[in-house]
């Protein structure tokens, strides 16, 4: 069977979520390949997309959030005229030639903006590959109006089929089977051991800080504050491609044990010794830590989905969150002053969570290639 999965760079959770089902496909010994749908396009559109997404979360937050909240509350069938639509009939030419020249038996996308140039291409012509899209976030983005005609659309819990339908996708239509995450996920090592192959103490609180994969936040000023905190207790930093970042923290004195990552592939491995993660809600990262039952901090959530994601994760009892009225120091206290809240929180966690994503994915697509 041949899959072709169409990705977007805006961030880096479409790519990496892309790459988990790549492997995962390849695994079960099917052909499958990838392709930046702007990329292939045109490079001056890749950059724009790309540039222009961290440059909106990270320098105009407040007008990336407008915007979000506009186009998320726009009404089914109200594209029909949309600027995305009529630029994507203009440039679709090269994606449809690919299609062609590739001639996979399922097409999956990352990013809704693939399954738009999909929704396009179909209006013309039929397409022989069944398809498949998912949802990298606990929302659904805008635009998703904008793919109705996709086949299965993965959401990350059955607690968004409401929001789906709202958007016109009948429940049919609806996968609710997780977000996709590497396979490492979705096994746990004991804490103790964890923590002893990464040089750690085996029986001392462990607090994990994570900034996403290009390391947002203030994450030196961050350390500094868990290092005040009172108690016995050692630290994990993860700064992804911050280096900058890295650099400070690394010339800090610190009172506690800290260990220090730039960008790192043992991210399963941090979080099997952790036992609580300070992060900004990012998607991916969400569903890993709900993958290793690991209770969730919140703080500097990029607006927009990340927001979204924080309501959902906060309304199932599945993290806290910092904010400038209630410092993250305040929330940790709250937190590990009462075990038991550890516990209930990794309760709450059992009810959402979706370790087996990616290989329940795999059967889909299988399923689906049957079916072509």
């Amino acid at each position: 069977m041949k899959t072709l999965i169409l990705t977007i760079t805006a961030g880096e959770g479409h790519n990496a979520t892309a790459a988990s089902v790549q492997a995962a496909l390849q695994a079960h010994g099917h052909e499958c390949m990838i392709v930046d749908t702007w990329l292939h396009i045109s490079r001056s559109l890749y950059n724009i997309v790309s540039k222009g997404y961290l440059l909106s979360t990270a320098d105009f937050k407040r007008t990336y959030a407008w915007a979000y909240a506009r186009l998320e509350n726009r009404k089914v069938n109200s594209y029909n005229k949309s600027l995305t639509r009529s630029t994507y009939r203009m440039i679709k030419k090269k994606i449809v030639s690919y299609i062609e020249e590739y001639d996979p038996d399922v097409i999956v996308y990352t990013h809704i903006f693939g399954g738009i140039f999909l929704d396009v291409i179909a209006e013309q012509m039929p397409l022989r590959a069944r398809t498949v899209g998912i949802l990298t976030d606990f929302v659904m983005h805008p635009f998703w109006e904008e793919a109705l005609r996709t086949d299965r659309v993965v959401i990350p819990n059955e607690l968004l089929i409401p929001a789906a339908t709202r958007k016109g996708l009948s429940r049919e239509q609806l996968a609710p089977i997780g977000i996709p995450i590497r396979p490492t996920f979705a096994t746990m090592r004991e804490k103790g051991e964890a923590r002893r192959l990464l040089g750690l103490a085996e029986e001392m609180p462990t607090l994990l800080l994570m900034g996403g994969s290009m390391g947002y936040g203030s994450l030196a000023d961050t350390m500094r504050e868990l290092d005040a905190l009172p108690g016995e207790h050692q630290l994990i930093c993860v700064c992804g491609n911050n280096k900058k970042a890295k650099e400070e923290i690394d010339g800090i004195a610190f009172a506690h044990r800290v260990l220090t990552f730039g960008y790192t592939d043992k991210i399963d491995l941090l979080m099997d010794a952790a036992d609580c993660i300070v992060t900004k809600p990012g998607g991916l990262t969400t569903s890993e830590a709900l993958a290793k039952r690991l209770p969730m901090i919140i703080c500097n959530p990029i607006p927009g989905q990340e927001d979204r994601n924080a309501e959902f994760l906060l309304n199932n009892g599945a993290a806290m969150m910092a904010t400038k009225t209630c410092r993250l120091s305040d929330v940790i206290y709250q937190l590990l002053y009462h075990p038991e809240r550890l516990e209930l929180m990794k309760q709450c966690i059992d009810l959402i969570r979706k370790p087996n994503a990616t290989r329940d994915l795999v059967a889909l697509i299988e399923e689906l290639g049957r079916k072509q």
